[in-house]
């Protein structure tokens, strides 16, 4: 017997502060043969399934979706569904922070249009970013979830594979889970909450001890998107289970560990204003020295154009840094137009934020990118000691290739520039040390400072002075199942 799986979904994280709005061309879109060949997801070979590939958008993190935006990739989504029926099952690739302009609960409403498209019997099962908010309207669609139990994320794959292979075995087995969920009024930025230090890495090491109680599935701890002013924004624990009693007392115990060690988490390297990080950089007698611009990360929902502490090293005088990188189409296209080589007074930054800091100054173009597409250009510019990056559309830079590319050694440079929060898997060992620089921007790591007209209250760290007790709360549609 064949069994017949459709495979698709939405993946992105939006800063509700940001005022530059996720358009199409934002997204790369997998479609039909592209889905099934992407390494993305190139697990999906199971014996005796047909894999039917919908469509899978995924974009950088940013600001919200553009309306228009959302509405065309869920009508292509649900068309393609249509036409899969009948199926076996229903895999969604989901991050679980997305929001779109003039709706709250984005994937609540994706989800639940995708669950009226198959009927009611059909299995669904969801993979998320543990930075995903969650909802009872989510949880009731779902019969499996899985969430990544990393941060930095480095087992993006084995969560997806978690998810997938849930749904292999209730579609062989005829044994059908059920999903519950127990919100904890908590929400802290990822950079407090890393599963590289304490006291998150002991919290996550215990989920796969509640994975082993029987009738126990899949467990999770939600850390939630703190950045999103909306009335979902809270960490929660989710557990696929088949036995009702058990999901709701693993539930229970993972939302109040997480709730008791909440005045726990720190920031895990060494943390302090611009001005002060820097301070240190000048001092220190040891390279890579790696700095974390946390305030404009692309992939926590920054910006990417600020141009603040380039100010700040110009400023200074600053020998030998590396800055990598700051969006700046215009900047770019004139790098291009004057060439490599060239000398030209060049505004850097605001080119997509009003509000974001620029420099004006002098810089002496190096090197030009061009790949084929205006939209993907990169140029290096010279401007005193510093090297800087430009980007012509937002991405981050958090792989060494991103900078051998441009025939940059990150290893061998004085001090290297990110925008991030807490290091990716690649430049965390090179830094020697990583400090994280508290700058601003729409994910400014000052979060009891953000504007809090939506998130549900009370919640920790906004309000402090306030009793919790979990209350794990089981999806409608396993609650109704004998």
């Amino acid at each position: 017997m064949t069994f017949r799986i459709a495979v698709g979904g939405i993946h992105t994280e939006c800063s509700t502060s940001s005022p530059v709005l996720m358009q199409p061309e934002d997204f790369r879109v997998l479609r039909g043969a592209d889905l099934l060949g992407a390494e993305y997801f190139n697990f999906l070979d199971a014996d005796g399934v047909e894999h039917l590939p919908l469509l899978h958008a995924r974009a950088v993190p940013g600001g919200p979706l553009a309306r228009h935006t959302y509405e065309a990739f869920k009508a292509e989504f649900l068309d393609l569904l249509r036409a899969s029926l009948p199926l076996d099952g229903l895999y969604l690739a989901m991050h679980g922070a997305m929001n779109v302009e003039g709706m709250d609960d984005a994937e609540g409403d994706w989800i639940s249009a995708a669950r009226e498209v198959v009927g009611p019997d059909l299995p669904i099962a969801a993979s998320y970013d543990l930075h995903g908010n969650v909802t009872q309207r989510i949880v009731d669609q779902l019969d499996i979830f899985a969430a990544y139990r990393t941060a930095p994320h480095i087992d993006v794959r084995d969560t997806m594979i978690r998810a997938w292979s849930m749904l292999l075995k209730t579609i062989r087995t005829g044994e059908r889970p059920g999903v519950a969920w127990a919100p904890v009024p908590v929400l802290l930025p990822g950079e407090r909450t890393s599963t590289e230090d304490a006291p998150a890495d002991g919290l996550y090491a215990k989920l796969p001890e509640h994975d082993k109680v029987a009738g126990v599935w899949d467990a999770n701890l939600m850390v939630g998107y703190v950045w999103a002013d909306e009335p979902r924004g809270t960490a929660c624990a989710v557990v696929t289970a088949t036995d009702k009693t058990a999901a709701k007392q693993a539930a229970e115990a993972i939302a109040m560990s997480y709730w008791n060690a909440r005045e726990a988490f720190r920031f895990g390297p060494v943390t302090a204003p611009l001005a002060e990080v820097l301070d240190i950089a000048e001092k220190a007698e040891t390279r890579p020295i790696i700095l974390a611009d946390s305030g404009d990360n692309p992939t926590g929902g920054g910006v990417g154009d600020r141009a603040d502490v380039l100010k700040a090293l110009i400023e200074r005088q600053f020998d030998g840094a590396v800055i990598g990188g700051i969006t700046d189409r215009p900047a770019v296209e004139a790098c291009f137009a004057a060439g490599v080589g060239s000398a030209l007074t060049l505004k850097i930054g605001g080119s997509l934020d009003p509000n974001s800091p620029s420099v004006e100054t002098q810089a002496q173009v190096l090197s030009l990118d061009d790949p084929g597409n205006a939209a993907e250009r990169q140029a290096v510019v010279k401007i005193g000691g510093i090297t800087l990056i430009l980007a012509a559309r937002r991405r981050p830079y958090h792989n060494i290739a991103d900078f051998t590319r441009h025939g940059i050694d990150p290893a061998s440079v004085r001090l290297l520039v990110v925008k991030s929060g807490y290091l990716s898997p690649e430049l965390s060992p090179l830094a020697s040390p990583s400090l994280m620089a508290l700058t601003d921007g729409v994910i400014n790591q000052d979060i009891e400072r953000l504007s809090n007209n939506r998130r549900r209250q009370p919640s920790y760290p906004f309000q402090k002075d306030f009793e919790y007790q979990a209350d794990a709360k089981l999806s409608s549609r396993w609650a109704d199942r004998a």
